[in-house]
């Protein structure tokens, strides 16, 4: 286990990464002290969704016509943008075609009052077909954030109820142009069908996966870009289950932010992504008539996402040095005074005896199981899907005061780790190095540990899990409650 000397080295190097300087393609970002991102508008901005069933042959199905359930006609996933300071105004109707099919929307990422943090049963009653519901809240950060409902969560992210939400003003050099890029995968049939989205055997090991991949619903998404520019890219995993190794070819790019969070630009080579996380790259474009493609070097071969062709006049000429992004004032951890909290993530014996029995031919029906439990935290798993029994918290802690969440991966599948309306300073890993920055999602690969600051946040309940629905959804779910 680190010792609190240990953990206090990390921290250091978290505040003083504002510091640190990186080498681009013979220039070298300039180092500055951080720049506070202060609210820009002070209007509201109103936004209407309707949850429903919209049949759609996205480029991706190769012609076959899908019952997708989405936002709003005309979209696969809308990109809502505000400003900094801005309240956002949410009206949303319940039009989905099953009985009983409730929902709510979880706003990710973002640090609002609880009782807008969309959790069925646990922050809000849920809102069943044919009735409607509303949030108010004003962000507090700028950033990549996303939106997406919290019941029945496998189907509803697999047939597409996913939504952008980006919050602007933290751009100290306005890049070129931007691009959102929504990454996630399909689970269809050779005949065009939806195929069962989640399976006992995926949940109990490293999740259900899907079939058919593709970014913003094309197989490889291809975009015109301005020549020699310096362009900005929203990269979302919104998968239930993948996780991705992503980077670029015949690139130069930095990482600007992750989980919406502004940090001095890292050299991106490659970065580990499971669901829920998102990075916002600076990238250079090629000359004019070139192009460079995006890569998800994880799979077993690597699989290009998209393209970005150049074309017409240079925008930029020089070495590539891109400009960090304004922060937030957020609270630091005191790391001296701060209580270490262990969770520690594994299997339960349920999930531990399915997952060898996925590996040899007997059906998974035939075990005639119980209790869909395969997944615990501190040896809790999650006793129900719709939160209706919430058991005792995981932790409880006090608004404004600092702790470490010390978390422990005891499985051999990866899991990113996301904590409900709070922000964490990732300081150390068991395994790697790890670039001090803040995140909402932990990704804790095979048997590690990592260590994260965090300070309590508003008072209410907040959810603590896994991001690989199946998982979370299967056990490795519970709160943290904050007093």
């Amino acid at each position: 286990m680190l010792t609190r000397r240990e953990l206090l080295t990390g921290a250091a190097a978290f505040s003083g990464s504002a510091a640190a300087v990186f080498a681009f393609g013979g220039g070298k970002a300039v180092a500055r002290a951080p720049v506070i991102a202060q609210p820009i508008a002070n209007d509201t901005k109103k936004l209407v969704l309707d949850l429903a069933e919209r049949p759609a042959a996205l480029p991706c199905f190769d012609g076959k016509t899908l019952p997708l359930w989405t936002f709003e006609d005309g979209s696969l996933y809308p990109i809502v943008r505000m400003k900094l300071g801005e309240r956002l105004d949410t009206q949303y109707a319940n039009h989905l075609p099953r009985a009983g099919e409730y929902v709510s929307l979880h706003w990710h990422g973002l640090r609002i009052p609880n009782d807008q943090d969309g959790v069925p049963f646990m922050t809000q009653k849920p809102v069943e077909p044919g009735s409607s519901g509303t949030y108010s809240f004003v962000p507090p950060d700028t950033g990549s954030f996303f939106f997406h409902t919290h019941c029945n969560t496998d189907e509803h992210f697999g047939r597409g109820l996913v939504g952008a939400l980006i919050v602007e003003g933290d751009e100290i050099e306005p890049s070129d142009a931007e691009y959102v890029l929504m990454m996630k995968d399909w689970r269809l049939s050779p005949e065009g069908t939806f195929l069962p989205f989640s399976t006992d055997a995926g949940a109990a090991k490293a999740g259900t996966s899907g079939t058919v991949r593709s970014v913003n619903g094309e197989k490889t998404a291809v975009f015109k870009v301005p020549s020699s520019a310096n362009v900005r890219i929203r990269f979302y995993n919104v998968d239930p289950t993948r996780i991705s190794e992503i980077g670029f070819e015949d690139g130069e790019a930095a990482i600007i932010a992750i989980d919406g969070n502004g940090l001095d630009p890292l050299p991106l080579v490659s970065w580990r992504m499971g669901p829920a996380m998102r990075i916002d790259i600076l990238l250079r474009t090629a000359p004019e008539g070139g192009k460079v493609r995006l890569v998800d070097f994880f799979a077993k071969e690597p699989v290009v996402l998209a393209e970005f062709v150049s074309e017409g006049p240079a925008k930029r000429s020089g070495a590539f040095v891109p400009t960090p992004l304004k922060v937030m004032p957020f609270p630091n951890v005191d790391v001296g005074n701060a209580q270490i909290i262990p969770f520690i993530f594994s299997a339960t014996a349920t999930g531990e005896a399915l997952a060898e029995f996925a590996k040899s031919d007997i059906e998974i029906g035939s075990l005639c199981l119980t209790k869909r439990t395969f997944w615990a935290i501190n040896k809790q798993a999650w006793s129900s899907m719709d939160h209706r029994d919430l058991g005792p918290p995981l932790a409880v802690l006090k608004s404004g005061q600092s702790y470490i969440f010390d978390l422990q991966n005891t499985t051999p599948h990866s899991h990113p780790i996301h904590i409900h309306g709070h922000t964490f300073e990732v300081m150390n890993s068991s395994m790697r190095h790890v670039p001090p920055h803040r995140a909402d999602t932990i990704l804790l690969r095979p048997n590690e540990r990592v260590q994260a600051g965090i300070v309590g946040g508003q008072p209410g309940k907040w959810m603590f899990h896994c991001h690989i629905i199946d998982h979370q959804e299967t056990g490795m779910m519970g709160y943290i409650e904050v007093a």
